[in-house]
């Protein structure tokens, strides 16, 4: 079995956006495995309106060529870190739109949170996982959260992701159940396509 390709998913837009920070740090610890392989997937890439399709994509292929475009490389991933700012807290309008804009693409793949914000995004990596189950996703129970004295000290006093220890122990601890769960998914995906292609 080849190795599962994981997206680290960018869930911002916006042009000051904090996310970039996270995204490369998570990164750059993620590609130190030899487990998985990772792609950095932002939206910024995939400019979709927001949805409008006549139905959903669980019942119809989509109209929109960037949703196309996007719903092929979600297709192509075997599991997702998602990289989310609190808004009102909710998670970001144009990540919950990307979610929106695939379903079956989504099914049975593992689904892990790196969350900034004034409680770590804690309420918007609660409702993502609503997201993911009902994207029939498997979310993972360890995350990261980013907290206000985190974000302060990156973007006021200098200090990088990589220095804040319990960031690092909580990347560590999500990245090992997203693995495991890649892994078995991948496993029990494939077994599917050959008793599919056997029938």
């Amino acid at each position: 079995m080849s190795k599962p390709k994981i997206g680290i998913i960018v869930g911002s837009t916006r042009a000051n956006r904090f996310a970039d920070k996270p995204t490369e740090w998570i990164a750059n610890i993620a590609k130190a495995r030899t487990d998985l392989e990772f792609e950095v997937v932002d939206l910024r890439d995939y400019p979709m309106p927001f949805f409008e399709e006549a139905t959903s994509p669980a019942w119809a292929p989509s109209q929109n060529e960037v949703a196309q475009r996007w719903q092929k490389k979600v297709e192509e991933l075997d599991g997702y870190i998602f990289i989310t700012a609190e808004y009102n807290r909710g998670p970001t309008a144009v990540l919950k739109n990307a979610i929106d804009y695939a379903y079956n693409e989504w099914n049975n793949k593992p689904a892990a949170f790196v969350g900034y914000g004034g409680v770590g995004a804690a309420r918007a990596i609660e409702q993502l996982r609503l997201h993911a189950v009902e994207m029939q996703m498997a979310p993972t129970r360890a995350g990261v959260h980013i907290l206000t004295p985190d974000f302060v000290a990156v973007l006021q006093q200098g200090k990088k992701l990589e220095e804040i220890e319990h960031l690092n122990q909580s990347a560590t601890a999500m990245l090992d159940q997203l693995a495991w769960w890649a892994k078995a998914l991948k496993a029990a995906r494939d077994a599917d396509a050959l008793t599919a292609q056997a029938a």
